[in-house]
């Protein structure tokens, strides 16, 4: 078994002074890059040449670390995270490279549940960044690059990396793993993935690679029809988590959190049969403290519980179908929604599954992709959707938790920036 690794014992760069703070770094990286979360669509490029020229100046970390590659268009962090957690009670130094961030940009690069130092983050972008310049990557492909560096800086045993946008042409897409996940593939990024459920199937199936084996999540049958005939010819096993019973429970409190457990199960017994010492204990004891060893956030997380407050990142039909499932089934008295979106959404589509009956309080979260308060009114009007604009989530928020009584629930989501704010 490998040796079980607390945060005092990873190597550190503590001792490093850089010519800028770590502030200084942050504020850096968030004005010369391009970031998807915050611009949308601009900062998205689909092309692997950045990663790699990055990665070769870095001298290519990435090709001594092992991992397990995850996509999806939902469930990929939950997946991901719950697989690091096991594999932390295993005893094995894990990475976790997921994206975006709540509150901290060294969300994420974490090793066994510890962020990034911020030394490391001021060391690497010092040393490295008058090289990445000449080559003008965007915040996505420096953060990998960043991930790649760090985790083979500690040596760490497996890393479970998560794509951000796709597959085929994500920057994470230039290892090979040792398992492939695909979550599940629904409507999302449209513009950027195709118009169809099969064009965004084939996007998310680049993560494949030849004689590696596969798990698939729930999904359907036309998806995985492409996705299992794009395996043609790779000599791959797939394996199909939606029949798997007997994973265990996981404490994580959301409906869609069913899936999630039965994909991240099955990953990692291929992992088992692959070598990795992982028994039933590590898998128990792991799915049921997933977020004390990843501090996971902003799942089905409840703040409150007199009025019940829950914070949930779903923000595309598929998870906010799931989403108000879950809803439905909670005791109260009112429902009091704090709702901020963001502008490249599939709107009129996400809308008409929420509830009319709910008290909403329309906000926009604080960066440029997000979509203004009275617009987002308007367009949820339309759809027999009642409630004010305020100028901020802070004070949306504010306003559901003076209005509510104790017997009321506030549910705080539509965008994972909406929830940010809150956290």
């Amino acid at each position: 078994m490998a040796q079980r690794i607390t945060l005092e014992r990873l190597p550190s760069s503590a001792n490093f002074v850089g010519i800028m703070n770590y502030e200084d770094v942050i504020e850096y990286l968030f004005q010369a890059l391009p970031m998807f979360h915050r611009v949308g669509p601009a900062a998205y490029k689909p092309d692997l040449s950045n990663t790699v020229a990055l990665c070769n100046i870095l001298g290519n970390p990435q090709r001594e670390l092992k991992y397990v590659h995850v996509a999806g268009t939902n469930g990929k962090g939950s997946t991901s995270h719950l697989m690091a957690s096991v594999l932390q009670e295993a005893g094995y130094r894990t990475g976790l490279c997921t994206s975006p961030h709540l509150i901290d940009f060294r969300e994420r690069i974490k090793v066994n549940g510890h962020m990034i130092p911020k030394e490391d983050v001021v060391e690497f972008v010092t040393t490295y960044k008058d090289q990445w310049e000449t080559i003008a990557p965007s915040f996505f492909e420096m953060s990998i690059a960043m991930a790649f560096w760090y985790f083979q800086k500690v040596k760490c045993d497996i890393v479970i990396l998560e794509t951000g946008l796709g597959g085929r042409l994500d920057s994470t897409n230039i290892i090979t793993p040792e398992v492939a996940v695909i979550t599940n593939v629904s409507w999302d990024h449209m513009n950027l993935l195709g118009d169809t459920l099969e064009k965004i199937a084939t996007e998310k199936a680049g993560i494949i690679k030849k004689d590696i084996p596969l798990v698939l999540g729930e999904m359907l049958p036309n998806v995985r029809s492409v996705i299992t005939e794009y395996t043609l010819g790779m000599n791959v096993n797939v394996f199909h988590a939606e029949i798997e019973d007997d994973a265990p429970q996981t404490e994580l409190a959301g409906y869609y959190q069913e899936q999630n457990r039965r994909t991240a199960y099955v990953a990692l017994k291929v992992l088992s049969n692959k070598g990795f010492n992982i028994n039933r204990n590590h898998i128990e004891q792991g799915f049921q403290h997933v977020v004390r060893n990843t501090s996971l956030q902003g799942r089905w997380q409840q703040l409150s519980e007199h009025p019940l407050i829950v914070a949930d990142v779903a923000h595309n039909t598929d998870g906010i179908h799931h989403l108000m499932k879950q809803v439905q089934d909670q005791k109260y008295d009112r429902l009091h929604i704090v709702l901020g979106m963001v502008n490249d959404k599939d709107l009129t589509t996400v809308l008409k599954l929420l509830p009319k009956e709910a008290i909403y309080y329309f906000c926009k979260a604080n960066i440029p992709r997000g979509l203004p308060a009275e617009e987002l009114r308007e367009r949820a009007l339309q759809q027999g959707l009642l409630g004010k604009t305020y100028n901020s989530v802070r004070d949306a928020f504010e306003s559901a938790k003076e209005e509510a009584s104790e017997k009321d629930m506030i549910l705080v989501g539509g965008s994972v920036f909406t929830v940010a704010e809150v956290l």
